[in-house]
């Protein structure tokens, strides 16, 4: 008995709430709860262990919303999902009629389905601020931990303040710059709450200084030019909407006080580290600009295929000469390698190490046809609606919010430039991030009387 009360003590802190939106059994939640909380934290640092985690918490979470999710089966996720199992077999089905020997011998259903990972991160957060927070508080920390412990270590930190170019081995740097974005984007979103006074003040503060420190400077090094772009076109913006927001809850004086520091802080990071890291990004900066000064004037022919932009374009322009022949339901789940492969025109070295397009929404298209964009733009459509529904249902915070919508501009503009949806660590920080964001909609959803009353 006192083993089960301690049990449930420790449930209700996680959760920050002392009942649940809804219900699964006992001991299938722990399960669950812990497969999630490992595979935030471990998917990094230990891929093996976070994968199987990841695996169990989406099979267990899926199986119980359709068991026991009472309003949510009715839920726009469960929908998309079913719509991405159908879009995915009607583009093998007719591929494998049109083009047999392109085509695997079954459907590759997980290309789309694993974009759905978020059902079950949301299943088992189970409405719970508090239990969000902490899950992507892990995330955050299995990532500078993973970029401190392996992959070159501390190593690579001083070769990357140096000039090189470094990433981890996560991926490749483009993936390391996309993780360090994201944190960056959570660290600063979420300044307010780390930095306020009260219970362990001093230990968020000083871990918020840390992880905004490490992820500023692991932007750098990664030198990715798309994550730059973001950044440097959602962080004034989410600077203005901060400042507004802290002036419209706060006294005159304070709000201009707090807007001082804030602007005085934000000068001083920008001036350190443009005095450290000019020489960087500079070089960075300037390594293709005869480049895009030849895209700007219109001179495709001109741009060399011996480049990262030029290698993009020139594989894009294949993209759109295979969307053309097939544009309503793509070529299947081999599209994205087959317009760079099979393309006669481009050089046999692209040919050969390019296997896919560097932009989710043409490999998307490529794949499955004007069928896939609509889904895609759809569920990006249905997770926005409602987070706001879910903001002004007063069940999200405004920090919160202010983080989804930021991060999604931030993932709208880097998937023009990498395909991160087509990678584990792109379906990772969706899932992580998204099932963060619905399990707050779910909960205005368990409220309805009537299960068929929400979407």
């Amino acid at each position: 008995m006192v083993a089960m009360k301690t049990a449930n003590d420790m449930r209700q802190w996680m959760m920050g709430q002392t009942e649940d939106p809804w219900h699964s059994p006992r001991v299938l939640w722990w399960v669950g709860f812990t497969s999630l909380m490992v595979y935030g934290s471990l998917r990094l640092l230990w891929p093996q262990v976070g994968e199987l985690g990841g695996t169990l918490m989406g099979v267990l979470g899926l199986g119980c919303v359709l068991a026991c999710g009472t309003h949510l089966r009715s839920s726009g996720a469960l929908w998309l999902l079913l719509g991405a199992i159908v879009v995915q077999s009607i583009s093998w089905t007719l591929g494998y009629w049109h083009h047999p020997e392109w085509m695997p011998d079954h459907p590759k259903l997980d290309r789309m389905a694993k974009w759905f990972l978020f059902i079950g991160v949301a299943w088992w957060l189970g409405g719970s601020t508090r239990a969000t927070l902490i899950l992507w508080g892990l995330a955050l920390s299995g990532l500078l931990v993973t970029c401190l412990v392996t992959g070159g270590g501390v190593d690579q930190w001083l070769v990357g303040l140096h000039g090189e170019r470094v990433d981890f081995e996560l991926q490749n740097a483009q993936h390391t710059a996309m993780f360090f974005g994201s944190g960056l984007l959570g660290v600063l979103a979420f300044s307010r709450r780390l930095l306020a006074s009260g219970r362990w003040a001093m230990v968020r503060r000083i871990g918020w200084f840390i992880a905004l420190m490490m992820c500023l400077t692991g932007v750098v090094i990664t030198q990715t030019r798309a994550i730059w772009l973001a950044l440097a076109l959602i962080l004034p913006i989410m600077a203005v909407v901060a400042l507004l927001w802290n002036y419209s809850r706060q006294h005159r004086r304070q709000a201009a006080r707090l807007s001082a520091v804030a602007l005085v802080g934000a000068l001083v990071v920008v001036v350190l580290a443009g005095l450290e890291f000019h020489g960087v990004v500079e070089r960075r900066l300037g390594d293709e600009n005869k480049i895009i000064a030849e895209l700007m004037q219109g001179n495709i022919d001109a741009v060399p295929y011996q480049s990262s932009i030029g290698n993009r374009v020139h594989t894009w322009i294949a993209a759109a000469q295979w969307i053309e022949e097939r544009p309503l339901v793509g070529w299947g789940e081999n599209g994205r390698s087959l317009a760079v492969e099979e393309t006669e025109w481009l050089p046999e070295y692209t040919r050969e190490h390019y296997g896919h397009l560097h932009n989710t929404f043409l490999e998307v298209f490529v794949s499955y046809g004007l069928m896939g964009v609509v889904l895609v733009a759809t569920l990006a459509w249905w997770i926005g609606r409602s987070t706001w529904r879910a903001w002004r249902k007063g069940v999200m915070p405004g920090d919160m919010v202010l983080f989804g919508a930021v991060f999604f501009i931030y993932w709208i503009i880097i998937n023009q430039f990498e395909a991160y949806l087509s990678f584990w660590s792109g379906v990772y920080v969706h899932n992580i991030i998204v099932g963060g964001l619905i399990t707050h909609y779910w909960r205005v959803i368990a409220r309805q009387p009537d299960p068929g009353s929400e979407t």
